[in-house]
Parts: C-alpha cells; sequence; structure tokens
C-alpha cells in the first residue's frame, strides 16, 4: 500500500508544481493584447486563403517508415546490453529475433507499396 501512496504523493505534487507555473506566468508575464498580436501569421507572412488545408496521406507513410527504420534502434542498444547477462542472453536472443522479424515484415509492407522507391 505504501507503494501506491508514494505513486500518489508524487502525482499530487507534480499537479501542484503545473498548477503553481501556470499561475505564476499568468501573474507575471506581461498582458498587452492588440489587433496585431492577436493575428494569425505563418513564418512571418500574413495567411493567404482559408485556414483549413488538405494533408496528404503520404506523410502517414514517413512516419510508418520512421518506425521502421529509426524507433527500432532504441530498442536494439538495452538489447545489446542486456545480451552479455548469462541468464537472460537465450532468451533475449529469442525475443530480439522476434522484434527484428517483425520489422522486417513492416520493411516488406514499405517495399511491396512501392515506399522505398527514391523517387
Amino acid at each position: 500500500m505504501t507503494g501506491y501512496l508514494a505513486a500518489a504523493g508524487v502525482l499530487g505534487i507534480g499537479l501542484v508544481l503545473v498548477i503553481a507555473a501556470m499561475g505564476a506566468r499568468r501573474l507575471l508575464a506581461p498582458q498587452a493584447p492588440s489587433t496585431a498580436k492577436l493575428s494569425t501569421y505563418e513564418s512571418g507572412v500574413d495567411p493567404v486563403g482559408e485556414g483549413w488545408a488538405q494533408s496528404q496521406v503520404r506523410y502517414l507513410s514517413y512516419a510508418f517508415l520512421y518506425v521502421v527504420f529509426a524507433v527500432d534502434a532504441v530498442y536494439l542498444f538495452p538489447w545489446a546490453y542486456v545480451l552479455r547477462d548469462p541468464q537472460l542472453g537465450a532468451a533475449s536472443l529469442v525475443e530480439i529475433a522476434i522484434f527484428i522479424g517483425i520489422i522486417v515484415i513492416g520493411l516488406v509492407h514499405a517495399a511491396r507499396r512501392g515506399l522505398l522507391r527514391w523517387t
């Protein structure tokens, strides 16, 4: 039960700190709204057209490829450290083989859809 109390205490302290920071910002930040400050802009240029824009589905493909190529490295480095332990070595070898198999399936899927073409 003490573990739950400690977790609740940390959560409570975190909430108090967030509320205190937001209150301090509201009290200390200068407030001088003007028409120029309240207008929207994009990279210093006045907006042209509507605020709604259609997004491309291909960005989802880029996110998928990012997961396949980059996020897997986050799991490979700790695995390489655990592999040294004689008690966990064989089990972690099987687990990483499954993980790499899933990554390869994702890579094959991306290749089939033509996401790996340069142009």
